[in-house]
């Protein structure tokens, strides 16, 4: 049987390099060997694309991967030190052929439609959320907006923009104090893993609060915060998904921060989450409705937040490119259903052809 040439594009231009070279090396070594070819493309973060050989090497100099994987690499893929973006167009037979890309690009330039729009362009079936999704998913404020309009609970919450924010700061936290209130978050709105967000307490901290999250994004949000317990939900599939039981995040720092959700043994993951039926199935309802709702496509994980006091739930984020490595959230809520870390990468390889295929289906030229 020949083989599948499944390409990774990983690394990136952002604040979660790291955590994409992580998830990266997970899906190298869970991918079956006797079914796919891997062929890893790493992006540094100034934005240079090197060739598989180069990829590997940098994979295996952080200890990432075995010293074995990779030695059997297509000449045509190791001559050069970058790598040239034509030989991944499906069309260019002359050259080796990329038959799928998994984006593992976790945050911006990545997770944002950036490169889904890209690999459109190439005509090449890719993993995952496609353009639009990609891109509400990614900020938070049209995320939540959308959401919202579709009856989905979500928290109270405003947006600066960088700025603004420099220009008079005075007049924008004025804003904040009256239309959030104290406690509250701030969080950069293009980006993941908790990078630049601070939980503020008081009116004297939030200008470093600000400054921080404006360090990271051209906008960032401010939301209210809630006494609540942090549940997320994974979801796998096309036009007709299916959702994992809930877990229940229980962070060692205050809130579910990068030093929690990165540094063993400084979070408890409770799979399946302690809760009433009932609230299991309101929760996995709004994980599904949060995924058709952006037209979500492969996979998402989505997180919410549960008032402990009054049970009352809500729609944090949707996370279309999760953490996947074997011990993140997304792949050990579907190993709690029974799905093994190679077969999800199965399913949502095979879900990324029939989204290509069905995509492709559709006319281009127009005839009276």
């Amino acid at each position: 049987m020949k083989k599948i040439k499944v390409g990774i594009l990983f690394g990136g231009k952002s604040g979660e390099h790291e955590v994409s070279l992580a998830s990266a090396s997970s899906i190298i070594n869970g991918l079956n060997k006797d079914k796919y070819d891997v062929i890893p493309i790493y992006i540094s973060k100034g934005g240079k694309w090197l060739n598989p050989s180069n990829s590997f090497k940098i994979l295996k100099k952080m200890k990432l991967l075995s010293e074995e994987i990779g030695t059997n690499l297509n000449a045509s893929f190791s001559s050069n030190d970058s790598i040239d973006l034509l030989k991944i167009n499906r069309h260019n037979r002359n050259e080796q052929i990329i038959d799928i890309i998994i984006p593992i690009l976790h945050g911006t330039f990545g997770e944002d439609g950036k490169i889904q729009g890209m690999l459109e362009i190439c005509d090449i079936p890719y993993l995952g959320a496609g353009v639009m999704a990609s891109a509400i998913g990614m900020d938070k404020s049209i995320m939540k907006t959308v959401f919202r309009a579709n009856g989905l609970p979500v928290c109270n919450f405003t947006t600066l923009r960088r700025k603004n924010w420099y220009k008079n700061k005075k007049e924008c936290v004025n804003l904040i104090e009256r239309e959030i209130g104290f406690p509250l978050f701030v969080k950069p709105t293009n980006l993941g893993s908790s990078i630049g967000i601070s939980k503020v307490h008081k009116i004297e901290n939030l200008e470093n609060a600000c400054d921080l999250a404006c360090k990271y994004d051209r906008k960032i949000i401010i939301e209210e915060a809630v006494n609540a317990r942090e549940i997320e939900c994974s979801v796998l599939g096309n036009d007709e998904p299916i959702v994992s039981v809930p877990g229940e995040i229980v962070p060692e720092s205050e809130f579910y921060d990068y030093y929690s959700k990165y540094t063993p043994g400084k979070m408890r993951l409770i799979v399946p989450a302690l809760l009433k039926s009932d609230k299991i199935k309101e929760i996995q309802s709004y994980a599904l409705r949060a995924f058709n709702t952006i037209d979500c496509c492969g996979m998402a994980r989505i997180d919410f937040l549960m008032d402990k006091e009054s049970e009352k739930v809500y729609v944090s984020e949707i996370n279309t490119i999760p953490g996947f490595t074997e011990t993140s959230v997304y792949a050990r809520l579907f190993e709690a259903a029974g799905i093994k870390y190679s077969d999800l990468l199965d399913r949502l390889i095979t879900l990324a052809f029939e989204r290509f295929k069905d995509k492709s289906s559709s006319e281009t030229e127009y005839y009276e």
